[in-house]
């Protein structure tokens, strides 16, 4: 039988650690599991954190004997792992805010509950963001039912940083909006596979924003304002991460990692109900005139 977990103690969770991971979950055990074997696989970043908050209607995800056992893996390689719940629901981006809440990791990573990540990759994301010092980097995540559909039009947005990034205002209709377009589908596959980067090679470029595998400073993303803005957003949300990013881009600077190793589940979204993007209340207060 599976015996029960310990869900470990927020406070005794809470360490300067190099890095933490904060996974928010709802009514995906299958998919938990899968994405906890990615970070149980990773190698050369030695005693990372993992959070994992679930919201599921039932039981919660990480019950489920697949996920549980992923959970005492990361545990008996010495990776810390906090299990809370957060009930009732208040929206992705107030479930953010209190995942972030509970590291004081100098990074973060905000992984997405049914992206697995290849070995290597956690390092290599740890590596550029020393390296280029901006407030993020992260990897676009890669669609294998898309693999045989190579769509070259949207290639072209496609721009590698020289240097360091530096922060940028990136609003929508503008051309760099459009930098998105490179992360559908397995768009960033086909990119990666022109490019044939030597093993251990990566490079930075271009983003507005990036969906499911995004690692922060996480004093920058603080300083951006972090994901306290969900109580401007109504509880029927999404777009949370593009509002936390696009602020982040515009005081520290991000960038996308090229090649990605964080790969896309496909599963059917447990977000139904989307009514506002949070990215357009934020922007909207953001960009409104001020008073004289």
């Amino acid at each position: 039988m599976n015996r029960p977990l310990d869900p470990d103690a927020p406070e005794r969770f809470r360490a300067d650690r190099q890095v933490d991971v904060l996974i928010p979950t709802r009514n995906r055990p299958a998919e938990l599991a899968v994405t906890l074997s990615g970070l149980a696989a990773q190698e050369g970043v030695p005693g990372f954190g993992v959070v994992v908050s679930d919201q599921s209607d039932v039981e919660p995800a990480f019950a489920h004997p697949a996920a549980a056992t992923m959970v005492r893996a990361l545990r008996h390689r010495g990776h810390p792992v906090l299990l809370t719940r957060r009930l009732p629901r208040r929206g992705l981006a107030e479930h953010r805010a209190y995942l972030l809440a509970a590291s004081t990791a100098r990074y973060v990573l905000c992984l997405d509950d049914d992206v697995w990540l290849e070995p290597g990759t956690l390092r290599r994301l740890v590596t550029a963001i020393g390296e280029l010092g901006c407030g993020f980097v992260g990897n676009a995540v890669h669609g294998l039912s898309y693999l045989d559909d190579v769509r070259p039009e949207t290639h072209g947005h496609y721009e590698e940083w020289i240097g360091q990034p530096v922060p940028e205002r990136v609003r929508p209709g503008s051309p760099e909006w459009d930098r998105a377009r490179i992360h559908s589908a397995a768009n960033l596959l086909h990119v990666s596979g022109k490019l044939a980067l030597p093993a251990g090679a990566w490079r930075a470029y271009k983003v507005s924003w990036i969906g499911g595998c995004v690692l922060y400073d996480r004093a920058k993303l603080i300083d951006s304002g972090g994901f306290d803005f969900w109580r401007r957003v109504q509880e029927k949300h999404q777009g949370e991460d593009v509002a936390a990013q696009l602020a982040v881009l515009a005081r520290h600077g991000g960038a996308g990692v090229l090649p990605s190793g964080a790969y896309h589940l496909e599963s059917p979204t447990t977000v139904t109900e989307r009514e506002v993007e949070a990215w357009e209340v934020v922007l909207a207060d953001e960009d409104a005139p001020q008073p004289a």
